[in-house]
């Protein structure tokens, strides 16, 4: 549990929780390659040349930057600069980001970028670079389609992939093979469990529908409830079930409109007034929750991974407090781990370099007090400076290169945070990687926040 807010919870009186890669964790690879085949599928049917697209789950990460002017995607620091990119399938060279993007600062308020800040975005960076590549050379479509910029492609790319999400039969073959998509931890459960022991109000708070909620929720928790509560349910473990949710809208919304769902038949029924407790409903806000609850603001924890619609709007609108799932931190904390004694070695022969860096910048100033431009402390310093810079060089490249191989690590651009880690920090309390590791730390938790450093902090 990383916290970048002090989380009392203690203080916490409900949790609501998303279901999609944050109660049941999905297998990337299997759900967006399913993804990516369905939306190929309907990109095909629109008359887009798709014969020979592959989807490449290691080529892409979310916190990724799509430029709809370029064609482009990127990554950028906390601060917006770009370090790297990629136009389609090629990567960037450092000349062409520089022509590019010397005086554009990477703002996600701006219609030009798109932020890829979900795993579910995995499948359509995939598909969006390679069909970047057929725009360019022409064989992207036939008559189907008028003339199209690189933001046109996107449009089409994302409605393909939101109608995939939308229709039945991606969410069918889940349904009909979920060991193939998904990864459990029963502990998950267990945490659940443990956290209703300890007084906590628990809510479902699902995009997903109820005819795909109930039979995945079903396949992921009913057999580990049962061995807690004899007869029971994933519906023991939430006060309030709310499928169709739509957020981000849920959390912006004042005027909701929902219904009631009979759970046998799967059928609506109307409702007027707040949410009550052990019911499923279609629809509503977080108005009707905290009106539901009594309780508002910060008693109410929501935890989510998607970092837009299940933790920036929650923090900014509803004022709950946040926690962000991200699955792929733990590899990252794995490659780290393997990095750390070689990176003790190039902070060490950084710290040196420094050093003589400042040398020679002395140097060199007392040669031009002199009225010359080399001396022979020069031409040694620069020595120095060359060799150790080759033995720099390859742990350098290493440590740029863990996590993604293409990409490096989501939470950090060169030496500086990523835009992704700048967007973390801002809008999620607290960040891990599955929601069992909240039982780990137990319900009663008081999560402190690291104190952070300065650039003129003392060192050691």
């Amino acid at each position: 549990m990383f916290a970048n807010r002090t989380l009392n919870l203690r203080s916490v009186e409900a949790i609501g929780y998303d279901m999609d890669y944050t109660l049941i964790p999905y297998r990337t690879d299997e759900w967006e390659a399913a993804a990516f085949a369905h939306a190929v599928l309907e990109l095909g049917r629109q008359g887009v040349s798709v014969d020979g697209l592959r989807f490449e789950p290691d080529a892409y990460i979310q916190g990724l930057v799509i430029d709809l002017d370029l064609g482009n995607l990127l990554k950028a620091t906390r601060f917006g600069y770009v370090i790297q990119g990629m136009h389609g399938t090629t990567k960037l060279s450092f000349d062409e980001l520089r022509r590019a993007y010397s005086d554009v600062v990477v703002d996600l308020a701006e219609p030009r970028f798109r932020f890829l800040n979900t795993l579910f975005s995995i499948s359509e960076a995939s598909l969006y670079a390679q069909l970047v590549d057929r725009l360019d050379d022409g064989s992207l479509v036939g008559d189907r389609h008028a003339p199209m910029g690189y933001d046109e492609l996107y449009r089409l790319v994302s409605g393909s992939i939101d109608k995939v999400h939308q229709t039945g039969a991606l969410k069918s073959e889940i349904i009909s093979d979920p060991d193939r998509f998904c990864s459990l931890d029963d502990e998950t459960a267990r945490t659940l469990l443990d956290q209703r022991l300890a007084g906590k109000r628990l809510l479902l708070i699902t995009n997903s529908e109820w005819t795909y909620t109930q039979p995945m929720m079903r396949y992921a928790f009913d057999r580990a409830v049962a061995d807690e509560i004899a007869g029971g349910t994933w519906r023991d473990l939430f006060d309030i079930v709310v499928v169709a949710a739509a957020k981000p809208r849920f959390f912006s919304t004042t005027e909701p409109s929902f219904r009631m769902v009979d759970p046998a038949r799967g059928l609506f029924i109307p409702h007027h007034g707040p949410y009550a407790e052990g019911e499923v409903y279609h629809g509503g806000c977080a108005a009707v929750v905290e009106q539901s609850l009594g309780l508002a603001g910060d008693q109410i924890l929501y935890v989510g991974d998607h970092l837009f619609g299940d933790v920036h709007v929650t923090k900014s609108l509803v004022r709950w407090r946040t926690a962000l799932i991200l699955r792929e931190i733990e590899a990252e904390i794995l490659d780290a781990a393997s990095f750390a004694d070689d990176e003790v070695v190039l902070r060490d022969m950084m710290v040196g370099k420094i050093d003589l860096e400042t040398q020679l910048s002395q140097a060199r100033l007392d040669a031009a007090r002199a009225g010359s431009r080399r001396s022979d402390e020069i031409d040694r310093l620069y020595g120095e400076i060359s060799r150790l810079d080759d033995k720099i060089t390859p742990l350098a490249i290493r440590s740029g290169s863990l996590g993604n191989a293409t990409w490096g690590p989501l939470m950090r651009a060169g030496n500086d945070k990523s835009l992704f880690a700048r967007q973390v920090e801002k809008y999620a309390d607290v960040y891990t990687s599955r929601v069992a590791n909240f039982g780990a730390r137990t319900p009663y938790a008081y999560l402190r926040a690291a104190r952070t450093n300065l650039p003129h902090d003392p060192v050691g």
